[in-house]
């Protein structure tokens, strides 16, 4: 079984690198929207808050650290959240790119992926004629041949190249397969317990969203980590809130936010992501679940402290 808990932590993803600005005037871009994003996620219950940057002038993924410097401080400063950074960045981007700006700033949390995968963005072409940004329609079409890169080797470096600054891991899996290769990173040393086990549906070329996936990815999980784990649940698009519920009513944790989804509902954007993490907040009171606060999701899983990142 996981480890047992008493409070369900919500994860807040900001803005992420799949959605483009041609697809909600809602999803932040610039250091201020983002910061302010976070804030007021944090504020609606989310216990941590998964941040990646962007180019303030166009939209565009970046993991350029000084654009993570710009909005890392005013968060930290107006909120106790705890802080995860990506080490995803986006699918186009290499690993010692993609891991800058956790190396740089030491967060208490940063993601991991683990494996190599098709990462395909390219059916959200058919929802738009036009796009507001040159760069935004050539990033969706060349995900129909373009693999995110994730190595055994990478894993290995990004794992190794935190080690000393205490940064542990939110570590993503998108299939079975890639709880198999954290169970291999486990055996050999390299990750310590307890792990925070993210499972991904809803991603093309990742594993779907049927109810059977959820509880193969999880009894897998349970077999592979026992009682060494926390388990949290990201539904990607419309499957973000049936999911959440179902991984809340099994004992999990839940991720929301537009980097998942952009969706409040059929055909209505979310307006910000505070208003996702209300929702969900809502949905776990209805059942019964005590949110977790930072405070508390930093007891769980053993995290250093926001005293001890470099920002």
């Amino acid at each position: 079984m996981a480890a047992p808990q008493s409070k369900v932590i919500v994860t807040c993803a900001v803005t992420g690198a799949i959605h483009t600005p041609t697809m909600s005037p809602h999803l932040p871009i610039t250091a201020h929207e983002i910061a302010c994003e976070a804030v007021v996620a944090a504020e609606a219950g989310a216990a941590i808050v998964h941040l990646h940057a962007r180019n303030p002038e166009n939209g565009q993924p970046s993991q350029d650290p000084a654009l993570f410097r710009a909005f890392l401080p005013a968060i930290a400063q107006h909120s106790d959240v705890v802080i995860n950074l990506t080490t995803g960045g986006a699918p186009n981007m290499l690993v010692e790119e993609r891991l800058q700006p956790a190396l740089q700033f030491k967060p208490e949390v940063a993601s991991l992926n683990m494996g190599s995968m098709n990462f395909g963005l390219y059916p959200m072409l058919g929802r738009h004629k036009e796009f507001k940004y040159e760069w935004e329609r050539p990033y969706l079409e060349g995900s129909e041949d373009r693999v995110f890169r994730n190595t055994f080797k990478e894993i290995r470096y990004i794992l190794e190249s935190c080690a000393e600054s205490g940064t542990r891991f939110e570590i993503e899996c998108y299939d079975t397969s890639h709880l198999y290769t954290a169970a291999r990173f486990i055996d050999r040393g390299i990750l310590k317990p307890p792990f925070f086990i993210q499972s991904v549906f809803g991603l093309l070329g990742g594993i779907g969203t049927h109810p059977d996936d959820v509880m193969h990815m999880r009894k897998t999980a349970e077999r592979l980590f026992g009682q060494d784990y926390y388990w949290s649940v990201l539904g990607a698009g419309r499957s973000q809130f049936p999911l959440a519920s179902m991984a809340a009513s099994l004992g999990g944790n839940v991720r929301v936010g537009l980097e998942d989804s952009l969706w409040d509902g059929p055909g209505r954007l979310a307006r910000s992501n505070a208003q996702q993490v209300q929702r969900i907040v809502s949905m776990l009171k209805s059942m019964n679940l005590e949110v977790a606060t930072p405070a508390q999701a930093r007891e769980m899983l053993q995290l250093k402290g926001k005293h001890a990142v470099a920002f």
